[in-house]
């Protein structure tokens, strides 16, 4: 059982402290309640652009890397559709450091016009190298256009074009970080070998001083439910043919989740996966097979993706998914079968758990779903899910009028016209 304690500044910071003196390291982690889906159409890819940013310098930090790692301290950051989220361990002496840089940046990030440019050109770059020259590189452009009409998702995380970047103003910039970076719409997580008195002092310390902002407050656009289904075929510079086949699930905190979650680990996680053992390794239809969900908050997206082996056509290989889907919609999948899945993921939990840094950032991260506690009961919810519920799930979930197909052929297939 992970022990917490959680804590509300006056400015609105939220505060979750745990204590663990196994480690002589502390790990901290800010999540900031801001994304891609917060972006405006014609100015995406900021949250993205801002991960890089505030590593930047603030108004007193001109480097923000140097004093952590003379500190002892590592640091990244990662930002997806729903959370820009950042975190720092360094060891325990040195907790005081990797506060009062945190706090500094979201106090006053350095706006400078050299910090932008610099930090622009390495987004773009990603954005060219990542997308643009890897082969599959923009299926998620192909893939979050084709599912998401009006909701925000349907742009990608780094962003739908390079020129919003390049051409994105200091202004805008500004007022971005405004909006979002403030203590009302962030989620601090301290895990370490601390009293927890003496951590809360040191964040009141670097960070209650400073002004709360505004609390994002999100009205989104909501999905018509999908009745037809979309198929799309993009000739491209790729070395074999790829399927992706997707079908709209719901969001994190909806209580179908966690079958949904597991129906994706019966079909396509590791080697013992049905689609793996099926087509892959018995039949020999596919070179690489896999499912999965994108387990954001808003509803979100099951995939399915295969590259066809040598000789098949995409055709035949669709088909055989399609009928490994109708297999599971029609029998119950086996007991036995689920418990493996279920230790499997029990172990994986289990494993996670002995990491400081992760029970930072998952503490961060159920803080914001608004039960903090999942990271002691989570497992429950999935132990609890019976083979009539994966059934059930199959059969909402994988319907072909709810199906949109992206298959990627390599360009020398391209007929001449006549």
């Amino acid at each position: 059982m992970i022990q917490y304690r959680r804590f509300l500044l006056k400015n609105g910071l939220r505060v979750v402290l745990h204590q663990d003196y196994t480690t002589p390291l502390a790990a901290v982690n800010i999540l900031y309640n801001v994304g891609s889906k917060d972006e405006m159409p014609d100015k995406t890819g900021f949250a993205h652009l801002f991960e890089h940013l505030m590593f930047g310098g603030s108004i007193n930090i001109k480097d923000f890397d140097t004093p952590l790692h003379n500190a002892g301290g590592e640091n990244n950051a990662f930002t997806n559709g729903d959370i820009t989220n950042f975190y720092d361990t360094v060891p325990i002496e040195n907790l005081e450091t990797v506060l009062w840089l945190e706090s500094d940046r979201m106090l006053s990030l350095a706006f400078s016009k050299r910090s932008l440019d610099v930090q622009r050109k390495v987004v773009v770059e990603e954005f060219k190298e990542t997308c643009l020259n890897q082969p599959y590189g923009d299926a998620w452009h192909h893939l979050s256009d084709m599912n998401y009409k009006v909701h925000p998702y349907r742009w990608p995380t780094i962003g739908l074009e390079p020129s919003h970047i390049e051409e994105a103003k200091a202004e805008d910039v500004k007022v971005f970080f405004e909006k979002y970076y403030c203590p009302s719409n962030a989620i601090l997580v301290l895990a370490g070998p601390f009293e927890y008195e003496f951590a809360l002092g040191l964040v009141q310390k670097w960070f209650g001083d400073i002004e709360p902002g505004n609390k994002n407050q999100r009205s989104l656009p909501t999905e018509k439910e999908q009745t037809i289904p979309q198929r799309k075929v993009q000739y491209s510079y790729v070395p074999a043919a790829s399927l992706y086949m997707t079908f709209k699930m719901p969001g994190r905190m909806h209580p179908d989740f966690y079958a949904i979650d597991l129906l994706s680990d019966v079909l396509g996680d590791g080697s013992s996966s049905r689609l793996y053992d099926k087509l892959l390794r018995e039949q020999k239809l596919f070179s690489y097979i896999d499912a999965y969900i994108t387990g954001s908050i808003e509803p979100g997206l099951f995939v399915i993706e295969g590259r066809p082996a040598d000789g098949v056509t995409v055709e035949i290989a669709e088909a055989a998914i399609w009928r490994e889907i109708e297999l599971i919609q029609q029998e119950l999948v086996d007991n036995n079968e689920l418990i493996k899945l279920k230790r499997k993921l029990e172990t994986s939990n289990a494993f996670s758990e002995t990491s400081i840094l992760n029970k930072a950032i998952n503490l961060a991260y159920y803080e914001l779903l608004g039960e903090p506690d999942l990271i002691n009961t989570e497992f429950d919810y999935y132990n609890e899910v019976t083979p009539e519920e994966i059934k059930k799930a199959a059969c909402e979930i994988l319907q072909k009028q709810r199906c949109n197909v992206l298959v990627y052929l390599p360009n020398d297939k391209i007929l001449e016209p006549n």
